[in-house]
């Protein structure tokens, strides 16, 4: 029988017995076809893109794969209603605030630049330091808003608008005029240029003795982007985010350029944006971070965001305030949803609580054949850091079976598509598992099931969980800076790995209660759970196993006494250097480090 013409629509994990009939045969002639070429599958299999290529080649026809339920999201869609809003946003719809992102290279001033306009320009004039960070705020100048998105890398921007959400109006590439142009530098070039959206450079830290601007100017122009004053379509604005100098004129710049973009979004219907962060939180569930795009989002609405769903309960500001409403450019925190979104999801308000509860359903069940596809055929044969370099000496394909935990989705998102870029034909990475929060012992379980190792980004373990990888020899490791991590899966990869600094967990209190004490500030009383507190140990402030804080330990006591060491079953109290958000149920963990030399194993 001759195949269907005309391109075939096929979804990505299709098992053989649903791809055989779309092109005119059996789910026997499928898995025969497969293993005379090597694969043994059954009829009831995913199958991978690899497989359905082949076999379609084979017979003749022409295929296109798509995610499961690609098809049926425009339809969800349609129900929710958001396509025809549409037509609400007309010439008529009036003007926005834009949204800026800022990005560039590590250590050229971008969170020091961040906390410096949010400071200096808070709307309302609010007064005293920053009040909670939720990786977007806005502030006014001359009157005017202008929304910041603080994204957790290059990665998270790019993986955001692969789907769809195109959340950026502005970017901000940040260049330290001592440093010039970097490797992220360029990268991060080559992201907002992909956004298309319009590129201001801000040359930072023009107060250092040997900054030369004019040298960063032009290693930044031989990337295209030339200056207005040399005839190019760039604005360069030289910045010191330590001192606040040239603060102003970039935030005129911005507003600027909005003008000239003419941003409008009418603030009538209902509301619908995008994902910015979320996180689980043991006290108040899941919280998404969103950027309301269109329409009015309000306290009550019946709310649909990617596969989570609910009523909101609360909305909170940049500020930590609670607020009944956000319009169009508008960041706040949304409580009540049913579980913790994804970075880059759309959301919408739904016309009623059912219909958001049937399509985040929905959403779900076509998302978690998807993950299904993706990793199919991915689990064979995992593989420790160390021995990637000895499976690619043998000639076999190297899988790094991995369990990835962050402390927010953003950083998540992050750490997976960047490692995904250093899959090559010799080493594949194979995402069993992913979540925000600390490291569990079930995480331990399913990565000693799975034969996986536990890559952790800003979190850390807690005691149940080390214990239980020590006994099953499942590697965990964590790390706190996104290229660290890929630096240490390259240079597995080629067999180089540098001589590990292993961390000894030398104590672990529990705050139990917080003391404000006058002229020393906060102090935590505490019940030391495990080996021995130390004055002057190197200490992680941990909360609901994310790390939030690390320094070392300036004051110890006991009752009135001052201590050089308190041990496990004993009271104490802890003063931390430079530290002050102490709340009870709050883990200190302090620790020693020393380097460890890496042994390949065949």
């Amino acid at each position: 029988m001759p195949v269907p013409e005309g391109t075939v629509v096929v979804e990505r994990a299709s098992a053989a017995q649903d791809f055989g009939p779309k092109l005119n045969r059996t789910a026997a002639d499928v898995v025969r076809f497969l293993m005379q070429h090597g694969e043994m599958v059954t009829a009831t299999q995913s199958l991978s893109d690899d497989m359905m290529e082949l076999f379609a080649a084979e017979v003749g026809a022409e295929i296109r794969l798509v995610n499961p339920g690609e098809e049926q999201e425009a339809e969800l869609q349609k129900l929710l209603g958001v396509a025809d809003q549409d037509n609400l946003n007309g010439g008529e719809a009036p003007l926005r605030p834009p949204v800026v992102t800022v990005m560039g290279h590590v250590d050229h001033g971008k969170t020091l630049l961040l906390d410096r306009i949010r400071n200096t320009h808070v709307v309302d004039g609010e007064a005293g330091g920053i009040t909670q960070h939720i990786g977007a705020y806005q502030v006014e100048r001359n009157g005017k808003p202008v929304t910041f998105i603080d994204t957790p890398g290059h990665e998270a921007f790019t993986a955001m608008r692969a789907r769809g959400a195109s959340a950026t109006d502005i970017v901000v590439l940040v260049v330290a005029a001592d440093d010039g142009v970097m490797p992220q530098t360029i990268e991060a070039i080559n992201h907002a240029r992909a956004a298309e959206v319009p590129i201001v450079v801000a040359v930072n830290k023009i107060d250092r003795p040997n900054a030369d601007t004019q040298r960063t100017v032009a290693g930044v122009a031989e990337q295209g982007l030339v200056p207005e004053a040399w005839g190019g379509e760039n604005i360069y604005c030289e910045v010191s985010a330590l001192n606040g100098d040239g603060i102003d004129e970039l935030l005129d710049q911005m507003l600027l350029m909005a003008e000239v973009e003419d941003l409008r979004a009418t603030p009538e219907g209902r509301a619908c944006g995008v994902v910015l962060e979320s996180n689980l939180d043991i006290g108040r569930g899941p919280i998404a971070t969103v950027l309301v795009q269109r329409g009015t989002l309000s306290v009550g609405d019946p709310m649909v965001a990617g596969a989570s769903w609910g009523r909101v309960r609360a909305l909170l500001n940049d500020r930590g305030e609670a607020v009944d409403q956000a319009g169009p450019s508008t960041p706040v925190q949304v409580l009540g949803l049913s579980e913790v979104s994804i970075a880059g999801d759309t959301f919408a308000v739904a016309p009623n609580e059912k219909l958001a509860g049937r399509v985040a359903d929905t959403r779900e069940h076509w998302q978690r054949l998807s993950n299904l596809g993706r990793e199919a055929h991915a689990l064979s044969g995992g593989a420790k850091l160390e021995d990637l370099f000895t499976r690619i000496q043998r000639g076999e394909t190297a899988t790094l079976n991995a369990i990835i935990k962050a402390d927010v989705n953003g950083s998540l998102e992050a750490v997976i598509e960047s490692l995904r870029k250093l899959e090559t034909s010799e080493v594949r990475i194979a995402v069993v598992h992913r979540g925000v929060g600390g490291i569990t012992e079930n995480d331990v379980q399913l990565a000693y099931a799975s034969d996986a190792t536990i890559i952790g980004f800003n979190v850390r373990p807690d005691r149940k969980a080390r214990e239980a990888a020590d006994a099953a020899k499942v590697e965990i490791r964590t790390y706190e800076i996104i290229y660290k991590l890929l630096e240490d899966v390259s240079s597995a990869m080629v067999g180089m790995l540098a001589p590990d600094i292993e961390e000894i967990v030398t104590g672990e209190a529990e705050v139990r209660q917080v003391f404000r004490v006058p002229r020393v500030g906060a102090v935590a009383g505490c019940y030391v759970q495990n080996g021995a507190i130390t004055r002057g140990a190197k200490v992680r402030f941990l909360r609901e196993g994310t790390i939030i804080w690390k320094g070392e330990i300036t004051s110890l006591k006991r009752f009135t006494d001052d201590v050089r060491e308190v041990q496990s079953g004993y009271e104490c109290g802890i003063g931390l250097s430079n530290f002050q958000d102490l709340k009870a149920g709050d883990i200190i963990e302090t620790f020693d480090e020393r380097e460890v030399a890496r042994t390949l194993e065949g």
